[in-house]
This record gives structure tokens, sequence and C-alpha cells, in this order.
């Protein structure tokens, strides 16, 4: 049984993964914990350190962690490694010479800091010194306290302003010109504009699937696995069995089976097309690796609830569902082109169906709406203790087929 608990990302302003903030859940039976600060984080420090490492959830990368002001007292922050975490001081915590003390210790011992969630106060300049980061919430932060937030800490260039709740690229694009340099939300998994563009596959998952399909007998189980890893590949390959030539075959619902409908020669000729024409690509990571995410989560929830005959249904609508964010095309245009079946189609386009349950279950997950989520999973009937279960497999699978990608 693992612990439960969800994750966000954080970038930078090149849209590179710098850590993750963790979000706590109360268990199988309370999934909307009615408890305080303080025991959220000893449950979070505690499940850190006796039921799964960090880096299981952050693939070795800093985790974001609130703290309390009892916590702090308690030295929580110090029962993990200073390069693991950034203490995230919680903006319950009022300004004074206790919290000012703490704080200087952390900071002589080598931790980043940073104000969660700030409320700006002039008494919080004492503080200055010893902050790494301030974190400034998009949604209820108004422009004018920002450029305030933004003056006062001028003489101090070591702090940094990370950008939370930031939903949409129009709130990405005003943080980055007022200046700051870490952002946290799931602008990422939205169109930047409603344009067709192509992304194309990675080198490293072509050259793979050159070799495999180099023999005379292809290995299908092999050859779907490293399609299934590749968000990209798995669009080129569903479009391009959308041709001409294969429009009139019967309706698609996995990977293997528009490996079938193909057949060994046409995938040769496809995978060739696509490595003589590769470029670059210029999406973040991190919203691949959500979707492979997104893809095994999916897949796991299928699994677990047993209604479908081929999961592998759920797992293609997991990944095609940040599609449009990859192409910067809508939903429904990118649909259009793909020779999916109505059920996945449904989901995607009209959020209807069993399929699309599974994934608006996902999305609650990722933010961490554990009381919609447990909403979701009654409805369906899903085991309380799977659903966390299979959020840790999912991060898991995903983390390992991003490096072995190599992103």
């Amino acid at each position: 049984m693992y612990f439960y608990a969800a994750r966000q990302p954080i970038l930078d302003r090149e849209k590179k993964l710098v850590g993750y903030e963790l979000l706590f859940r109360d268990g199988v039976d309370n999934v909307f914990p009615n408890i305080d600060g303080d025991e959220a984080t000893s449950r979070l420090i505690e499940g850190s350190q006796f039921n799964f490492g960090l880096e299981d959830l952050t693939d070795n990368k800093p985790a974001f962690i609130n703290f309390t002001l009892d916590t702090l007292q308690k030295g929580y922050p110090t029962l993990l490694g200073k390069e693991q975490i950034v203490v995230e001081i919680l903006e319950t915590i009022q300004p004074g010479k206790r919290l000012l003390s703490l704080v200087k210790d952390l900071k002589e011992k080598g931790y980043t800091l940073a104000l969660d969630d700030y409320i700006h106060q002039p008494v919080w300049r004492h503080f200055y010194p010893f902050i790494d980061i301030i974190k400034i919430d998009f949604l209820t932060c108004e422009l004018d306290t920002i450029h305030e937030v933004i003056e006062a800490i001028k003489p101090f260039p070591q702090i940094k302003l990370l950008a939370e709740k930031v939903e949409t690229y129009e709130k990405y694009q005003l943080a980055l010109e007022l200046g700051f340099t870490y952002f946290q939300g799931f602008f990422f998994s939205k169109p930047e504009m409603v344009q067709s563009k192509t992304l194309p596959p990675s080198e490293m998952a072509l050259a793979e699937l050159l070799y495999e399909t180099s023999t005379v007998d292809l290995n299908l189980k092999k050859i779907t696995e490293v399609f299934e890893r590749d968000v990209n590949l798995s669009y080129k390959l569903l479009r391009y069995s959308n041709s001409a030539a294969f429009k009139r075959r019967a309706e698609i619902n996995t990977i293997k089976q528009a490996l079938i409908v193909l057949g060994a020669q046409e995938i040769k000729k496809f995978l060739s097309l696509l490595f003589a024409s590769q470029v670059a690509a210029d999406k973040p990571a991190e919203l691949i690796r959500l979707s492979l995410t997104r893809a095994r989560f999916t897949e796991l929830l299928a699994i677990n609830h047993n209604k479908f005959k081929d999961t592998g249904m759920a797992f293609l609508t997991g990944m095609m569902s940040l599609m449009d964010a990859i192409l910067d095309e809508s939903m429904e245009s990118v649909m259009e082109k793909l020779p999916l079946s109505n059920d996945i189609k449904l989901a995607l386009v009209k959020d209807e169906g069993l399929l699309a349950q599974y994934l608006r279950l996902v999305k609650l997950y990722e933010q961490a709406n554990w009381q919609g989520a447990n909403a979701i999973q009654e409805q369906l009937g899903l085991a309380t203790d799977k659903v966390p279960d299979a959020y840790h497999d999912a991060v898991n699978w995903a983390n390992e087929q991003m490096r072995v990608l190599g992103e």
C-alpha cells in the first residue's frame, strides 16, 4: 500500500521542470482530509520516511512541502535532505521573532525557503534576506499588489518569484513579462493558440522502432510498447492509419490494433518517412510526462474496474487527452483527423461515457481535488485503496519512460 499524495509540477521560464509541490491525502477512508496543517505535514514527512522515497513522486526533483509553525519548531524539515525539499512557510503563519529565528536556522543549514501564498506586509521585509522564493497566487492577487511585491524585493536579488495557479497561457505570459522565474499550474496542458502544428517523435524512440522493424518477424508486443510510451508517435501512427489507403478499415481502439491494421510493410514505410522528416520538438517535457501518466493511470483504472475487455482503449484515451495542447489545436479538430472509436471521441470531445469518467477522476487527482475524486470513485464502485496505488504506479511508469527516452 502506498502513501497518499498527489503532485503538481513547477516549471521555469523555459518550461523545464524544476520540482513538484506535494499535496497530501489522508488515507483511503478520508479522501478529503479533515485534519489541520500540522497533522497533514507530519503525515507527509512520515510517509516519505517509511512508505516511499520522495524521488518516487518527484523523479529526483525537489519536493515543495508546506510547513506550519508547529512542524517547523519540531524540526521536521531537517528529517529530509536540504537537496530534497523546498520548505514552504504557510501563509497562515504570522511573521514574528520566533518564526524569524527558525527561518535563519534553516537557512544556515542550507535549506531553500519559500513563502507560500504570500500576503504582502511590510513586516516580511525582515525575512527577505533568508528567503529564496515567494509564491504568489495568480487567481486572487491583484496586479497592483504584485507590483508592490516586485518593488519591495528589489534590494534582495536572490528572491525569485513563483506564480501559482497559472491555468492559461495569458496568465503565463503576464507572469513572464512581470519577471517571474517559476510557474505552477496546468497552463502548459492547454493549447497556446488554435492552429495546426506538428510535434515530431523522439529520435530515440524512432531509432528503437526502426531497429525492431528491421527483422523479418516483427515483435508486435515490443513495437506496441515503444509506441505506447511516445505520445507523438502514437498520434502520427493513428493519423497515418487514417490516410486514404486505410480509412475504410475498422475503427481503432488501441495502438496494437492500429499496427495490425497497417501491417509490417506499411509500418516500416511509415517509420522511414518519420525518420527522414525528424525535427526538434518545442513543447515542455512535462506535457509529455503528464500524457504518459494519464495514459497509464486511466488504463489501471480500467483494469481495476473490469468493465472493458480491452483496457488499451483507456490507455489511448488518457494519452490523447492532451493532444490539443501538444498540437495547439482544438480537440474537435484533432479528433476529426484520427480513426478512433466513438467511445474515445465521446470521452475527449463531449466528456461523455465511462472513459470520460475515468479521465475526470484522473484530472481531479492532478488538481488534488480529493472530494471530487472520492465522489467519482464511489459512483463507479472503484475500491478506494486501488486508486491512489494506481496513481503512484502511473507516476513511476511515466518517470521510467521519460528516462528511457532521455527527456
